[in-house]
C-alpha cells in the first residue's frame, strides 16, 4: 500500500496564516509527520510526502510525483480559513473529493470526516466536492481534508496544540486503516496468553482532562516569553497562560500520561525543569 501525504502549501506561501501569525504549513506538516509515524505501525505500507520543508512545492509537481510513484491514495492536509484576514465565526471540519465522487475516495472521505468530527467535537460541515488540482490531476483516489479554521479564535487554539495535531493524524490514519483494511504489525499470529488477573481494580481515569507538561512559571511575562522563544527555537510547541498571578509555560498536552512523561524526560535531558499534571 503506497500512501502519499500532502501538507498543503509551504512555510512562505503568501496569506496562508492565521490572523495572529500561525503559518498553515506549520499545522499541516505536523499532522503529516504524526500520520507517517502512525502508518509505520502497519504492514506493507510505504508513505511518501508531496511537500518539502525547503521549498513550497508547486501543485503540479506534487500531483506529478504521486502519479509517477503510482501511489494508491493521496491525502492532502489543510487548515481552513474564512474572510479577508481577520477573525470570523466560521468553524468546523470538512473533507473534499473530486466532482465525480469516485466511490473509494468518497468512502474514505466519509470515514475521515466522521473520525475527525467525533474526535474533535467540532462542527460537521460534511463531505463536499471540489474541482481542486490535487483531486483533479491525481490518477489515484484522492481526498482533501480541512481540519478546522485558523480564522476562528477558538479553533486556532486547537490548531496550535500538539494534542490536537496528534488527534487529527490519528483520525486520518484510522480512516485509512479501515478503508484499506491495513493490518497492524502488532497483530498476533497465535492465540495470545491470558492476561494476568489484577490484584485490585485500577483507579478509573476521569472522563476528560489531559496530561500536560509545564516548563517554568514566572511573575514577569517577559521572562516567560523569553523562555517560550527559546523552546520554540528548539522545536517545542509551547503555550503561555496566566494562572494564580503567574505566567506558566505549557509544552504539550496528551490523553496518555506515558506520552507526557516521555516529553518531560526529553525536556529534562535538554536541561529544563518540568512538571507533569492533569487538567
Amino acid at each position: 500500500m503506497r500512501i502519499m501525504l500532502d501538507a498543503g502549501h509551504g512555510y512562505n506561501t503568501p496569506g496562508k496564516r492565521s490572523p495572529d501569525g500561525m503559518r498553515e504549513y506549520e499545522f499541516n506538516r505536523a499532522i503529516a509527520n504524526f500520520a507517517r509515524d502512525l502508518l509505520q505501525n502497519y504492514q506493507n505500507v510505504t508513505v511518501y510526502f508531496a511537500h518539502s520543508d525547503q521549498t513550497d512545492v508547486p501543485l503540479r509537481a506534487r500531483t506529478d510525483k504521486a502519479n509517477q510513484l503510482n501511489v494508491n491514495v493521496y491525502v492532502s492536509i489543510h487548515a481552513n480559513a474564512h474572510g479577508n484576514g481577520g477573525w470570523t465565526s466560521a468553524g468546523g471540519i470538512e473533507t473534499y473529493v473530486f466532482l465525480t465522487r469516485p466511490p473509494v475516495a468518497y468512502q474514505l472521505a466519509q470515514k475521515i470526516q466522521q473520525n475527525l468530527v467525533r474526535a474533535s467535537n467540532l462542527r460537521d460541515r460534511g463531505v463536499k466536492t471540489g474541482d481542486l488540482h490535487v483531486l483533479r490531476e491525481t490518477k489515484m483516489d484522492a481526498v482533501l481534508v480541512e481540519c478546522g479554521f485558523m480564522t476562528n479564535r477558538d479553533e486556532i487554539k486547537l490548531l496550535r496544540s500538539e494534542a490536537y495535531r496528534r488527534t487529527c493524524a490519528e483520525a486520518i490514519v484510522n480512516a485509512l486503516a479501515e478503508q484499506f483494511k491495513l493490518v497492524s504489525k502488532t497483530t498476533p499470529t497465535s492465540e495470545p496468553a491470558p492476561a494476568p488477573v489484577p490484584v485490585s481494580e485500577p483507579e478509573p481515569a476521569p472522563p476528560d482532562g489531559l496530561y500536560k507538561v509545564q516548563v517554568g512559571a514566572f511573575r514577569n511575562k517577559q521572562s516567560a516569553d523569553q523562555l517560550t522563544a527559546t523552546l520554540k527555537s528548539e522545536g517545542y510547541e509551547t503555550f503561555v497562560y496566566s494562572d494564580q498571578n503567574l505566567f506558566k509555560i505549557q509544552v504539550g498536552a496528551f490523553s496518555e500520561k506515558s506520552n507526557a512523561d516521555a516529553l518531560a524526560a526529553r525536556l529534562q535531558n535538554d536541561g529544563y525543569e518540568t512538571y507533569v499534571y492533569r487538567d
